[in-house]
């Protein structure tokens, strides 16, 4: 086999380099004498003798590959078929001359004959390697019986039988069990049943007897296994409905309790805040009340002392007034005796001389006079003191009065403390009703812990009146523990873009 195998190659190329060279010098005189110039002249066979062997090298490595093209091996033959009538047509009319036109035209055709040769041997040796050669049906059988042959033939190409003493044994063996079958029954194939004249009905499908014979029994376990498959799978979907509907029920349950838990750290963080609101409140009513009491005691220590010291300065100036009123009367008295006396020495006198003053009577008219002028004077000493009185009053009335305007104003300071706290408080509360139902929306959004801190950081800008450079990174790290100032200026920046994007707790 070597041996013939390197004569063959030797002989093919042999054949192939003489067949080439004598269409190439052919085929460069037809060129010249078909107009073409004396520089391309040679190159008209090349490309016509290179087209040739391309498409036949390609057309044998796509069949090596197992993806062949038929298109290039008619494009080969038809190049081929150009050669020959080119070389052939080169010596004048074929016809007039035919031995001579053979001569120059059966080289490249010799050349194909070997490529084709080969191609066969290729395209065996890779069906070989394949598992899918096949055998030909002997020529004498297609002359011996030729209505039976096509039917053997398509069975053999449409249900892939590649071996020819195979199909001869099927065949064999369907005839066999036929007389089988007609012997049982005598001669009439009605009497059996369906089963039993599967062989001949599926023969033409490419089923072998001992096939055919165990088609239904292979499709009742086929079913039974199709039925077995369909109940596995029915308990399958329902266990893993089951394990569905148990991993759902314990996702619910996580759910709750996380969200119980939340609940309870709203309701404990607005008990805190409530409580811390009493608190406060109670501490500013206290501390009020306290201020009110230190307010009150100060200012009623302070009028008391006002008082005091008024009362005081009005006994005193009452005394005064007293004492002036005591010598007031004395001197009225000592004038109004003196006046007696005096009335009693000038009704002596007048009774003595009516005409004549005496040097007595005038002194006592001036020592009279003299008294009149001290109780004037008195007099008035005693009202500027009753005046003085009376404006002691009036500045008592006045401080009483400044001291119930401190009163109301520390009252109205009070209350209105009081109110600012209540907001704060109803502020706080409400914020940690915000926070429970954003931690909520959140939960049932299953965002990252950072989308969680971004939204917590939105709503802390939220709540220093939606300005996210009001809020402190201290803050930001206080509230996320975090210890990284640059990373809480990440937090506040997206979180004002999420602000800025439309964000807000109760979505």
């Amino acid at each position: 086999m070597t041996l013939l195998s390197v004569a063959a190659a030797l002989g093919g190329t042999l054949v192939g380099v003489i067949g080439f060279a004598m269409s190439y010098s052919t085929l460069s005189e037809v060129a010249l004498s078909w107009g073409f110039s004396h520089g391309l002249a040679p190159w008209f066979p090349v490309g016509v003798d290179a087209s040739i062997i391309a498409f036949l090298a390609l057309d044998l490595y796509l069949i090596r590959k197992s993806t062949p093209w038929p298109l290039l091996r008619m494009a080969a033959h038809a190049m081929t078929a150009a050669t020959v009538w080119f070389n052939a047509s080169s010596q004048g009319e074929i016809g007039a001359d035919p031995v001579r036109a053979a001569s120059h035209g059966v080289m490249p055709v010799l050349f194909v004959i070997g490529v084709e040769a080969a191609r066969r041997l290729f395209i065996a040796k890779a069906q070989l390697e394949a598992g899918t050669a096949t055998d030909r049906i002997p020529l004498h059988r297609w002359i011996l019986s030729p209505i039976g042959t096509p039917r053997i033939y398509r069975r053999m190409r449409l249900y892939g039988v590649t071996s020819y003493p195979e199909m001869i044994r099927r065949e064999q063996e369907l005839i066999g069990y036929e007389q089988w079958l007609r012997r049982k029954y005598n001669g009439d194939l009605k009497d059996a049943s369906e089963d039993e004249r599967l062989p001949m009905t599926m023969a033409a499908y490419g089923y072998t007897v001992a096939e055919a014979l165990a088609l239904p029994e292979r499709q009742e376990r086929e079913a039974q296994e199709r039925a077995e498959d369909a109940e596995r799978r029915r308990l399958e979907a329902e266990t893993r409905q089951e394990e569905a509907k148990a991993r759902a029920e314990a996702a619910r349950l996580e759910a709750a309790g996380r969200l119980e838990t939340v609940r309870a750290r709203v309701d404990a963080e607005t008990g805190q805040a409530r409580a811390h609101a009493r608190a406060q409140v109670n501490a500013a009513e206290r501390a009020a009340e306290q201020e009110e009491a230190a307010l009150e005691t100060a200012l009623l220590a302070e009028a008391r002392a006002r008082q005091a010291a008024a009362d005081r300065k009005a006994a005193d100036e009452r005394e005064a007034a007293a004492a002036a009123d005591v010598r007031a009367a004395d001197l009225e008295r000592q004038a109004a005796e003196k006046r007696r006396l005096a009335a009693e020495a000038d009704r002596a006198a007048a009774a003595q001389t009516q005409a004549i003053e005496t040097a007595e009577i005038a002194e006592a008219r001036k020592r009279a006079a003299e008294a009149d002028k001290a109780a004037a004077e008195i007099e008035e000493a005693a009202r500027e003191t009753r005046r003085r009185a009376a404006e002691i009053d009036r500045l008592a009335a006045d401080e009483e009065e400044r001291a119930a305007t401190a009163r109301a104003n520390a009252q109205d300071a009070r209350e209105r403390e009081a109110e600012a706290e209540l907001r704060a408080a109803e502020k706080r509360l409400a914020a940690a009703e915000t926070e429970r139902r954003a931690v909520e929306a959140e939960d049932a959004a299953r965002l990252t812990p950072r989308q969680r801190a971004v939204r917590k950081v939105a709503r802390m800008i939220l709540a220093a009146d939606g300005i996210a450079e009001q809020l402190p990174l201290a803050a930001i790290q206080r509230e996320l523990g975090v210890t990284s100032a640059g990373t809480a200026s990440e937090y506040r920046q997206e979180a004002a873009d999420l602000l800025a994007d439309g964000y807000r707790p109760e979505q």
